[in-house]
């Protein structure tokens, strides 16, 4: 097996799991690799790597779900890969097409289900039954595929009970792309969120934790709710918020240089409890302090490595306080980057991942074909 196609209907091209790290890492180890996207700018050649374009995609979600999902299928199909590597749970819904022409894996970027149970948009009398159909669907999908990639330890549990073709990838960061960073010799009293914008993401416990911090904090992402944007606007710690808005990599790594600690305070949903975010290795592979939520696996993780301190989310003025300790401490905050830099070196880097996830493409290809699977199942 050579040629690998990956499908979103979601992600944009530049997507940092799927285009920087997978893509690119089995493109850099032979595979013939392409990528199909829908955001209406076009094919091109990057990297290796073949982004083929299936137009804009629809605005509304239940649109989104058939349409864009069956254009790019479609146009992976015409690709004639070897492997098609789908990332957004409504592709599985043209799995059973994808395999007619090759293997197929599922990449379970997010706990779906339970990630539904905390979305705003849904109303609440609704996310339960929502939340158990698409448990359904997704395992009915799933157990006939030729394999399951997950994003962490806790999702491929789930996963693995259903196909046993199932390997956690987690989403850590590559040490070539932040490991060169430049720091600011003489850093000013500046903090830093990376990320996506969002009630459940903390934007408002940071914007009011600013309010009893001496610094300002660097605000790099989009806000995925203009309504929120307008009223976190309104908090008195907004006056100390830089607003950067949506960064490329490099904007980013801009960031990371100039800032003292870097912020990840998810609120506590079941979502985000057993999650792995990116942003958390990223501060420390970037040898920058992190100031993060107070979860079990979280604790386990900031206290392990010693690279900084865990604090609760729903607190603006705990927050606050561990902002200021390490703002106030250059000396020792420095040290904390230095050990996250180094637990990153040691055990959270995308370079080990990667040489599991090329391990586990061996591996598919020589398991039975789907066929044979489903009959088994069947």
């Amino acid at each position: 097996m050579k040629k690998i196609t990956h499908i979103t209907s979601v992600h944009p091209r530049e997507d940092t799991r799927i285009f920087i790290k997978e893509c690119s890492s089995l493109a850099q180890n032979g595979y013939k690799v392409s990528l199909v996207v829908a955001d209406n700018k076009g094919n091109e050649n990057r990297n290796r790597i073949s982004i083929v374009d299936a137009g804009a995609k629809e605005k509304s979600r239940s649109l989104r779900i058939i349409k864009t999902a069956r254009k790019v299928v479609d146009k992976a199909i015409a690709t004639k890969a070897d492997l098609y590597h789908i990332h957004d749970p409504e592709l599985l819904l043209f799995s059973k097409k994808l395999l007619k022409h090759g293997k197929v894996i599922y990449d379970a970027h997010e706990d779906v289900p339970r990630q539904i149970l905390s979305k705003g948009w849904i109303p609440r009398p609704l996310r339960r039954p929502l939340s158990f159909i698409t448990e359904k669907v997704e395992n009915h999908y799933v157990k006939r595929l030729n394999g399951v990639v997950t994003a962490t330890p806790f999702i491929k549990k789930r996963f693995i009970k259903i196909n046993t073709h199932s390997i956690d990838i987690n989403n850590y960061p590559k040490l070539k792309e932040l490991g060169d960073i430049e720091h600011a010799s003489e850093k000013k009293r500046l903090i830093c969120y990376v990320g996506g914008i969002s009630t459940i993401r903390g934007i408002f416990e940071m914007v009011q934790a600013m309010q009893y911090v001496n610094g300002k904090l660097l605000l790099a992402g989009s806000f995925s709710n203009q309504k929120e944007r307008d009223l976190v606007k309104t908090f008195p710690g907004w006056r100390k918020v830089i607003e950067l808005g949506y960064c490329d990599r490099k904007k980013v790594k801009k960031i990371l240089s100039l800032s003292r600690a870097g912020l990840v305070v998810l609120r506590p949903t079941i979502n985000y409890i057993d999650a792995l975010p990116v942003k958390l290795f990223e501060y420390m592979a970037s040898e920058i302090p992190v100031v993060a939520s107070s979860f079990p696996l979280w604790i386990k993780i900031v206290s392990s490595s010693k690279c900084g301190i865990c604090v609760n989310p729903l607190n603006p003025k705990e927050i606050g306080k561990a902002i200021n300790w390490i703002l106030d401490n250059p000396k020792k905050a420095a040290s904390m980057g230095r050990k996250g830099r180094k637990a990153t070196q040691t055990n959270y880097n995308w370079e080990t991942e990667s040489k599991k996830l090329l391990n586990f493409y061996r591996n598919v290809v020589a398991s039975p074909t789907c066929q044979n699977r489903c009959r088994m199942i069947d």
